[in-house]
């Protein structure tokens, strides 16, 4: 059995975790040039960042009650009318923020 100094296993977990991370990203960087880019599969990549967001927003959105929603529904309307990424989450902070502030 080997011993372990408690700042090698950190360090020994901080590598292995690197490791982990760069495998997982190259490999899908590699996988990416071999699939299909035409078709439905195209298709359905083309949607998948959107649908990936709507699963990470929407249960946030809902876990946040009205000012959540509220907030939700003003971000993506100011994205869909400016197109500006840093305006919309500023309405959308500003939401939450004066929400929380006075408390509804």
């Amino acid at each position: 059995m080997i011993d372990l100094s408690p700042d090698f296993a950190v360090w020994l977990t901080i590598v292995f975790a690197a490791l982990v991370t760069y495998s997982l990203r190259i490999s899908g960087l590699l996988l990416a040039s071999r699939l299909p880019r035409r078709g439905r599969f195209k298709t359905f990549m083309d949607a998948l960042p959107g649908t990936i967001l709507l699963s990470l927003i929407v249960p946030a959105a809902l876990a946040a009650g009205p000012t959540g929603w509220l907030a939700t529904l003003l971000t993506g309307f100011c994205s869909l009318k400016t197109g500006n990424v840093f305006v919309s989450m500023l309405v959308g902070i500003t939401v939450v923020a004066a929400g929380r502030w006075f408390g509804f």
